[in-house]
């Protein structure tokens, strides 16, 4: 007698489980007490899952709690319902083990300190040796395109420049999760599509999983494999977008119809939810 073959002599397909979610939030609210006695609530029932290698962008009016969503995610605000979980653990679990790297509106760069020594930063908190510090400093800003630069104080640096460093810095930290805050929205337009592109190929070429938050449609279809589309206070999900686009994108892609039609269908779902109201 002939033993079985296994499965996959036969041919048949071995399916692996698919991975578990970066980040499950599962009907998250968060209600802030004021003052006055009446309660702001930046987030209302909010459910999401982020999956490993996701570039999401949260996209919606000032005040709608996009913001306020990530800093849950990062632990820098608790919610007041729901559960969220980042890898399997509680955002406080996640911080401690530094799991996430966050980059904020500002590059929040230390004038007396210079590029590599910003970079650095996070890591002498951590306790690495100089030269484990150095050496991923060094490596995250030759990344980023500013190899060359490790001496220059941030005053020296464009916007641009230092928006850059603060994403090195965050990079420093070899988390699976970046968060970033909007950070390129004081900036200009051409400066701003140059680090789109640059941000595009860092993703893929990191394989990191992003969260992003931006007010610009543009951006979030040009950045994004999903663009979550969110309401106005309270903050709830209007809409999770698809976007399909080739991984490899330069700034032509823009003019494509594939294109238009998800920035359509963007610019919709904030209108149905008021967004352009005053």
């Amino acid at each position: 007698m002939h033993s079985p073959s296994p499965p996959h002599a036969s041919g048949a397909t071995v399916r692996q489980a698919p991975a578990a979610p970066i980040v499950q939030a599962k009907n998250l609210s968060l209600i802030y007490p004021t003052a006055d006695g009446k309660p702001v609530t930046a987030l209302s029932e909010v459910s999401l899952t982020i999956a490993k290698g996701d570039f999401v962008s949260l996209i919606g009016p000032s005040g709608c709690g996009k913001t306020t969503l990530l800093r849950v995610i990062a632990d820098l605000e608790r919610p007041t319902a729901g559960t969220i979980t980042v890898e399997g653990l509680t955002p406080e679990q996640a911080r401690l083990k530094r799991l996430y790297g966050y980059v904020f509106q500002a590059p929040a760069l230390y004038p007396w300190r210079t590029v590599e020594r910003n970079v650095m930063l996070p890591l002498e908190i951590m306790g690495l040796s100089r030269a484990e510090r150095q050496a991923r400093a060094r490596e995250e800003l030759g990344r980023v395109g500013l190899a060359g630069f490790e001496r220059k104080f941030p005053w020296q640096l464009s916007g641009g420049m230092q928006q850059r460093a603060s994403i090195a810095r965050a990079l420093a930290l070899k988390p699976d999760l970046l968060l970033m805050d909007e950070p390129f929205g004081a900036l200009d337009e051409i400066t701003r599509d140059h680090l789109n592109l640059h941000l595009t190929q860092l993703w893929r070429g990191t394989g990191k999983t992003c969260v992003f938050v931006t007010h610009s449609i543009a951006e979030a279809v040009f950045l994004s494999t999903r663009i979550v589309v969110m309401s106005p206070r309270p903050g709830r999900i209007l809409d999770v977008i698809d976007c399909d686009l080739p991984r490899e994108r330069t700034l032509d892609i823009r003019e494509s119809p594939e294109f238009a039609a998800i920035a359509h269908r963007v610019r919709d779902g904030l209108k149905e939810g008021h967004s352009y109201d005053d």
